[in-house]
């Protein structure tokens, strides 16, 4: 997968991310692609790092989309902790 395919990953996966946690972030639409995006690679990673489960190159693999959306679930979690959540 090239640069552009890890980008849309995480666009897709920053939306499903936010889908299972709604809420309002302060970081608006920008800032929840942005964490789908860092997800996506932090998920990768930590998939081909700890879990033994190198990532596929296919666009379409379930491990892969398994991995970029835990990773931005992580990521979407860290930042509401460390920036708050505005669910008011």
């Amino acid at each position: 997968m090239g640069i552009i395919s890890w980008i849309l990953l995480g666009l897709f996966a920053g939306a499903i991310a936010k889908f299972l946690l709604p809420g309002r972030d302060p970081g608006g639409f920008i800032g929840t692609t942005v964490i789908g995006v860092a997800g996506a690679f932090i998920g990768g990673w930590i998939s081909a790092r700890w879990l033994h489960h190198p990532i596929s190159k296919h666009f379409y693999d379930g491990a892969t989309w398994v991995a970029a959306i835990g990773g931005s679930l992580v990521l979407l979690i860290a930042y509401r902790i460390i920036f708050g959540n505005s669910r008011d």
